[in-house]
């Protein structure tokens, strides 16, 4: 299959990009302010660690990480133990560590508006493929991941 626009990260970029205008032009409300907006750096962190991790492996097993291929493996170690979709529960953690640290309402758009992107564009292409490609040993993986976390 051929890719059908811009792929996942592309979003994750624009909604990173994002997230600082409308926190420093439309503020709707601060329900975060120092020190308590520091709490969006774990996440961050974590975001960063588990996307990164899942690619990895994704690298070791020689998968396609494109959402519109045919994959080759079905990986369920490391992250995928814990989530069918880590790379994007780490971009959503990374969104949602800076709106935090951003601290006002308007900023929460931005994983909010990842999170939907992926679950409407992306996972239900991923998870078709999946199943059409591994039919019951991919739906015993479903039975014991969850789709985020």
């Amino acid at each position: 299959m051929k890719a059908k626009g811009p792929l996942p990260p592309t979003y994750f970029f624009i909604f990173l990009l994002i997230a600082f205008p409308l926190n420093f032009l439309l503020p709707v409300d601060r329900i975060f302010d120092f020190p308590l907006n520091l709490i969006g750096i774990p996440f961050i962190i974590f975001g960063a660690w588990i996307t990164v991790w899942a690619d990895q492996i994704f690298k070791q097993v020689k998968t396609t990480v494109k959402p519109h291929e045919k994959p080759s493996v079905i990986v369920t170690s490391g992250p995928f133990g814990l989530s069918r979709h880590p790379m994007y529960l780490g971009m959503t953690a990374i969104l949602l560590g800076e709106a935090v640290l951003l601290g006002s309402l308007t900023a929460f758009v931005a994983p909010l508006g990842f999170f939907m992107c992926m679950q409407i564009f992306f996972i239900p292409v991923e998870e078709r493929a999946m199943s059409d490609t591994f039919g019951e040993k991919y739906s015993d993986y479903k039975k014991k991941a969850r789709m985020w976390f």
